[in-house]
């Protein structure tokens, strides 16, 4: 009787369409989004802030603009980790070009920068996709990183061919750079990824987000009512890889502080693609819980045999968590091949029937 919407009478159509029609819901996510936002930077440690919770909001803003494509537009790609390079290699050309720039609007526009470059790889789309498709992203993906290991102008001729993030501030407090506190940084990382959220959640559920379904499930009866597959298909690359680039210039600004192009190989790529798929296909909320799955995880794996007063050798110890994760990922695709957002829509309607058989 706790979750229940009787009563809730909604008058128009925009009330009945809201993000959250249920009162219980509203409440519950801005308790949830209030208690993100104050308490971890007064209680999380730096182990905490830096290894677990910012890597976990970059790779959920990475996942959410590979789930626009994928899960919605019904585009395979396997150039994310190309597309977050890009956001990144730009946040650091924009950052030491233009050091007055804001580092909000050097993220934003290197997101810009990254959803031109996918408009571009983006144009096989119109002739090809499924298996094809991916290939095609695949070899955009080795192109980029190949590009930027080839000219040294992205990082500024420097010989180690590292991109370092420089101090940058916001209303004068440090939020980037090696004196930037982890607080500071989680706090812009999930100011972030909740805005960019919100935007996606919004998109899905309008005109944009209605011609992407059609297009993935029908494209030809979606091209007899009307929907274009050039805009469309096109629009839904440029606005995923913004998202990646965001997540790339984050990766390095607000994660790791500097970094070369082995940080964006193809292995970030299928990295995003399985928080994707363990998330769920075609949710919001499924790319924070398959970014929150393939983070914790192995992190959980890695000091499970601490806790219990096993002394392993790091190999061995290695390979077991390797083993022991990919058959975790095996068991929640054969259980439930819809994602953990699946699962949380069951438990949700469980709880709107409780106490009563179902």
């Amino acid at each position: 009787m706790i979750y229940r919407e009787a009563g809730q009478f909604k008058t128009t159509y925009g009330a009945d369409q809201a993000v959250f029609p249920i009162r219980q819901d509203r409440w519950f996510v801005l308790v949830v989004v209030a208690a993100a936002f104050v308490v971890p930077p007064l209680v999380a440690d730096e182990y905490w802030l830096q290894a677990v919770l910012i890597p976990l909001l970059v790779y959920a803003l990475a996942a959410i603009g590979l789930n626009l494509l994928t899960g919605y537009a019904g585009q395979l790609s396997l150039g994310t980790g190309g597309f977050m390079a890009v956001g990144a290699y730009s946040a650091f050309k924009l950052t030491t070009a233009f050091p007055q720039v804001n580092i909000i609007l050097v993220f934003l526009l290197s997101g810009l920068v990254a959803a031109g470059v996918g408009l571009v790889f983006g144009i096989p789309s119109l002739r090809i996709k499924g298996f094809y498709l991916a290939v095609a992203t695949l070899a955009a993906q080795f192109f980029l990183i190949w590009l930027f290991n080839k000219v040294p102008w992205f990082v500024n001729y420097a010989s180690s061919g590292t991109i370092t993030a420089p101090n940058r501030t916001v209303l004068g407090v440090l939020v980037t750079g090696p004196n930037a506190t982890a607080p500071m940084r989680y706090l812009v990382a999930l100011g972030l990824v909740a805005a960019g959220a919100l935007v996606a959640k919004n998109l899905v559920r309008g005109r944009i987000g209605r011609s992407w379904m059609a297009i993935r499930d029908r494209d030809i009866a979606a091209e007899i009512i009307g929907v274009r597959p050039l805009q469309t298909k096109l629009l839904a690359f440029g606005i995923s890889s913004f998202y990646c680039g965001v997540a790339g210039a984050e990766l390095v600004f607000l994660f790791l502080g500097s970094a070369e192009t082995l940080a964006f190989d193809i292995t970030q790529s299928f990295l995003v693609l399985f928080m994707v798929i363990i998330g769920g296909l075609g949710s919001i909320l499924g790319s924070f819980l398959g970014a929150a799955f393939i983070i914790l995880v192995p992190i959980s794996l890695t000091n499970a045999p601490h806790a219990v007063g096993l002394t392993l050798p790091v190999a061995l110890l290695k390979q077991f968590e390797l083993m022991i994760f990919g058959g975790l990922i095996l068991f929640f695709l054969i259980v439930e091949p819809h994602g953990l957002a699946r699962l949380w829509q069951i438990g949700k309607e469980k709880l709107r029937l409780w106490p009563f058989p179902h």
